[in-house]
């Protein structure tokens, strides 16, 4: 299992476009991945989980990703936070 933890740094947070591009990137892999925050977990494939944590700007996230792709999938959803400019 992979685990990282992310601040997140967009006046917006994670909002409906970040929040689908996220979704989007997660359901790529077979992997199982869950996003965290104020210790509530849900899997980061559902856009309505994500959207359900209402994920604002200054928070700390982690996400966890497990299974045969978990390296890849855990790469690539942090790339696409950094060019987001979502962390």
């Amino acid at each position: 299992m992979q685990e990282k933890s992310f601040k997140v740094v967009a006046d917006t947070g994670i909002h409906a476009r970040p929040a689908t591009l996220l979704v989007q990137q997660a359901s790529k892999y077979s992997s199982d991945i869950q996003i965290e925050y104020k210790e509530k977990s849900v899997n980061l494939k559902s856009i309505m989980g994500v959207m359900s944590l209402g994920i604002g700007k200054g928070a700390d996230i982690k996400i966890t990703a497990e299974g045969s792709d978990e390296a890849d999938a855990m790469k690539g959803l942090e790339e696409l936070m950094v060019k987001e400019g979502l962390v």
